[in-house]
Formats: structure tokens, sequence, C-alpha cells
């Protein structure tokens, strides 16, 4: 990935000397050229040092780099540590027991191993940032907790079982900025409360039934209709699902009594993402998940995420909170809903949306082949590397097991240890834009369709009826019906309604229905 670089320096030249694979892409790398520059490619950034930067030729010198002017990488930092060992870093704390890099690398070996290092006696200096806020989404001022062991404020907004990497370059930073409430109160200002809570409930079903066609189910009515009910009652209610006890209630709802799960909550089974190819009976796996005994542990991390970022961003804290479930993979079945319900979730409960607004994320996900496509492509971000990397160190047994949850599974995957660092922490920053973009495509396109498209609709059934005295659900079907029919009458609403043979009513009508739509789209 980075032979390329002539004459590395910092993350580079740690990676190439202790012989160590990455899994999630380093945002800033780092060489020795002729002249100072720097090469920015989309959110990835290669730094050009003239030779006077250049650290000494030892493993801690190129690690304090990298900690000084590059983004710490927690990945890097796990597999390198678990390489080398913390003697390195002892000797450079008792040498330096004031020095703040070498504290702060001290602190984030232990945090990052759960291995203790001797503290000096004559261990001084300021408290200092174990992560430099200004790169990195760290915890809320209020959150940070003083270590005094090392003299470091841990402003880590995850735990060691899981906490996501949130890299804030330019285009993070500008997804993260979106300003929900505003452009709500943009719809409201121009539509009404009233209208938007009635596209509001359309919109929830539709909702219901993108999440659906996500996962090839679109035409299950019931199943449509019961993920609706419970988004409609559950969003934002409550404690955040993420306890065994919460998302088994969720489950349960989500997927009703009728389906193979022996066991509501935390499943207790091996999981992939992935399909077999029905003639040769051959898997192929997209992801593979943690493994069940690490699920909690892993779901708390997240829940600490949550509570630590509580001031920040709710685009970033919705998208984080939905994408990590969603690799988290803690059910047996039903994943993808409670991925999809969350989002909705912690923007009401963070109060982007209000009661009883849904946005239609799955519509704006499932809404064409190129959209799916972009979403599995967010996905393959991490799940596609993954497994490249885990490629040979997985098989599938001749016979199923059959485990407490009720799944039957042949999957044989012991060697979790290469995927740790990447489920522990994993990188979520491309995450965070293509969920900015799904909202703000939402709110001013979908909803501004929906709640434009009531308005005329309103409109035109109030003048059909001064025309011809008749039920609303009259007027809203011959609405439809000329609609879809592009103008002309069909006979099955002549049939439906005699009344409109008569060729002045039709024509009135007509006109209104016509003249409505024209007028509000221009």
């Amino acid at each position: 990935m980075y032979q390329s670089i002539v004459e590395p320096i910092g993350a580079v030249w740690l990676i190439q000397a202790a012989n160590i694979e990455l899994v999630a892409p380093l945002y800033i790398i780092s060489s020795i050229g002729g002249r100072r520059e720097t090469i920015n490619k989309d959110d990835f950034q290669h730094n050009i040092y003239q030779d006077t930067m250049r650290p000494a030729d030892t493993f801690i010198a190129h690690l304090q780099f990298h900690m000084r002017h590059e983004v710490i990488h927690f990945e890097m930092l796990a597999r390198l540590f678990e390489k080398v060992g913390g003697n390195d870093i002892q000797t450079w704390v008792n040498n330096e027991p004031t020095g703040k890099y070498a504290r702060c690398s001290a602190f984030l070996y232990e945090w990052l191993t759960g291995n203790t290092l001797n503290v000096p006696k004559n261990i001084g200096g300021n408290y200092v940032n174990a992560l430099d806020s200004r790169k990195l989404v760290t915890a809320d001022p209020t959150q940070i907790i003083k270590n005094s062991r090392w003299r470091i404020n841990d402003n880590i907004a995850g735990t060691t079982d899981f906490c996501p990497m949130l890299v804030k370059t330019e285009r993070f930073n500008q997804a993260a900025s979106l300003n929900i409430r505003a452009m709500m109160s943009e719809l409201n200002h121009e539509f009404g409360e009233d209208l938007l809570m009635r596209a509001s409930v359309w919109m929830t079903l539709r909702e219901s039934r993108a999440s659906f066609t996500i996962e090839g189910e679109g035409k299950s009515i019931k199943r449509i209709e019961r993920f609706a009910d419970v988004m409609a009652r559950r969003t934002g209610l409550g404690e955040v699902p993420l306890t065994g006890k919460l998302l088994a209630e969720l489950q349960q709802e989500i997927l009703g009594d009728k389906n193979i799960i022996e066991h509501y909550g935390i499943r207790q089974s091996p999981v992939f993402v992935g399909q077999t190819q029905i003639r040769g009976l051959k898997e192929i796996v997209h992801y593979i998940a943690p493994p069940a005994d690490e699920l909690l542990a892993k779901l708390n991390g997240l829940r600490t995420f949550i509570s630590k970022t509580n001031e920040q961003s709710s685009t970033m804290r919705s998208a984080v909170t939905s994408f990590a479930f969603v690799y988290i993979h803690p059910l047996a079945d039903g994943n993808g809903r409670v991925h999809r319900f969350l989002i909705n979730d912690i923007l009401r409960r963070d109060g982007a949306i209000h009661e009883p607004i849904i946005l239609p994320i799955s519509q704006a996900i499932a809404e064409d082949a190129s959209d799916r496509q972009a979403y599995d492509n967010i996905l393959d971000t991490i799940s596609k590397p993954l497994m490249e990397t885990l490629r040979g160190h997985y098989s599938f047994n001749k016979q199923p097991t059959h485990y407490p949850d009720g799944i039957d599974s042949n999957l044989s995957f012991k060697q979790t240890k290469i995927a740790q660092p990447i489920w522990r922490f994993i990188d979520l920053t491309p995450h965070v834009q293509y969920l900015s973009k799904i909202i703000h495509q939402v709110i001013k396109h979908d909803m501004h369709e929906e709640s434009r498209y009531l308005k005329q609709h309103d409109y035109a059934r109030v003048a059909i009826k001064e025309v011809l005295e008749m039920p609303n659900d009259y007027a809203d079907r011959i609405i439809r019906s000329l609609l879809n029919n592009k103008g002309d009458q069909s006979n099955k609403l002549l049939k439906e309604f005699p009344f409109l043979a008569d060729d002045e009513v039709w024509q009135e009508i007509r006109t209104i229905i016509i003249n409505t739509f024209i007028e509000f789209d221009n």
C-alpha cells in the first residue's frame, strides 16, 4: 500500500519496520523529499519534508513523529505494540518522565494492550490530552477523565473494546456540520407543521417498505407494517436499544413470533454476511462479524461513545451508532432493520427531528440500483479490506453446529486476533460523509416533494368539491387516477364514478387537477 514511498517516516516507517499490515487507511503519511510539499487527494494527505525533519532511525523517534505530526491510528498502534512489546516505551518514559509524548505513548500502550508499564517515581509535567481533538472526534470536554497515573487527559470517546475512529478531514467536518434542525425548520415554514406531520405518516410506511427492499423482501406487507409500527412507537423513546434486554424486546417486535429464533437478543452463534452459490454450494463471505462472547463489550463501548459525544453532531452520532451496529452485528436476525431504525432514533433523541417525523433514509438508499450500490460500497470500505486480510483464516465445516439461539452454522473462524483491531477501532469517517449526503437528499428533495404533493393534492381536492360535492376519498381517487393516466379518463374510473360521464363535469375537474399540479410545479 505504501511501498512506493521511497523514504517514509512516521507511521509508514513503523509499519515497514515491524512488518505489519493495516486494514484501515492512514489519513496522513509522511516522507523525506527534496522540498517541503503537501499532496492532498480526497480525505488523504501526503506530507513531504526536507531532510532536517528526518527522525532518528529508531522505533521511538518515528513513533513520536507519528504522534506529533500525523493522525494517531489505533489499529496501527495496536498491531505495532503487539509486535514490538513495551520495553522501548518503558525506557522512553523512564528517560523522559515529564515528556508529553512519552507519557501519552505509555498511556496508549496500556490502554490498547491491557499490559501494565512501570510509572517512574519522578513522573511529572502538565496534563495533556491523549488525542488531538482537532484531528479526531474525542469525548465532550465534560466527559474527559483525568488519568493521574500518566498525567493524561483521557478524552477517548469509546472503550478499549470498541472505539470508532473518526478523522476530522475537511469533508468529514463539512458532513458533520449538516444542520438538520435548520433544514426541517425551513420545511415547516414553507408547508406548515400539519402538512409535515401528514407527510411523515406516509413516509414512515415508505421507510419500512424500503428497509425490506434493501434486504430483498419488499413485498412482505405484514412485516412492512409491523416495522412501520415499531418505528412510529419506539423511535427516540427510553434508553438507546443497545443492551441485551432492550435489543431482545426490539428484535421480537420487529420479527414477530413466526421465525426460527429460539433466543431473542444477543446472538449466541457465529455470523457472516454473504451468500451461497447454489449449484456449487460454495459460501461467498463478504464480512465476518465479531464472535458472540465479545458482543456485549462492544455494544457497551458503543453506548459509551454515544454518552461521551452527547454534545456533538447529530449526523455524526447517528451515522456512528447505526453503522457500528451493523458491523458489530449482534443479532441472529434483524440487524439491518435495527441498523436503519437507529438512524432516526438518534436523530430524534438529539432533537434534530421531532415526533412523529421519520426520515425515509431506507427509501433514499433503495431508490434505484445506483443508490443501492452506493450503500453497498460504503459497507465495503470496512468489509472488503478486512476479508482480504482474513483470506485463508476461516473455513466451513461439513456439518453445521446448532447454537442456543436456534441458528445452525458451519462457519469456523478461530483467528479472531487478526480482525480484533478493526472490530475494536473501526474507521467510520466515510460513513458519516455518506449519511450526511443521504439526510440532505431526504430533507431537501424527498420530504420537500412529498409535502409539496400533499399541498397540491389538498388544493385540488377543495377545488373539485366546489365543482361537485363528494366525499374526500372520492376526490382523492379521481386525482390519483388522472395523474397516473396522464390526464386521460380510464374506463375503470368511469365505471366507479358514473357522474364523470358528464363531459362538462369531467373537463372542469380535469382542468382543475392539471392546472393545479402544473402551477405548483412551475
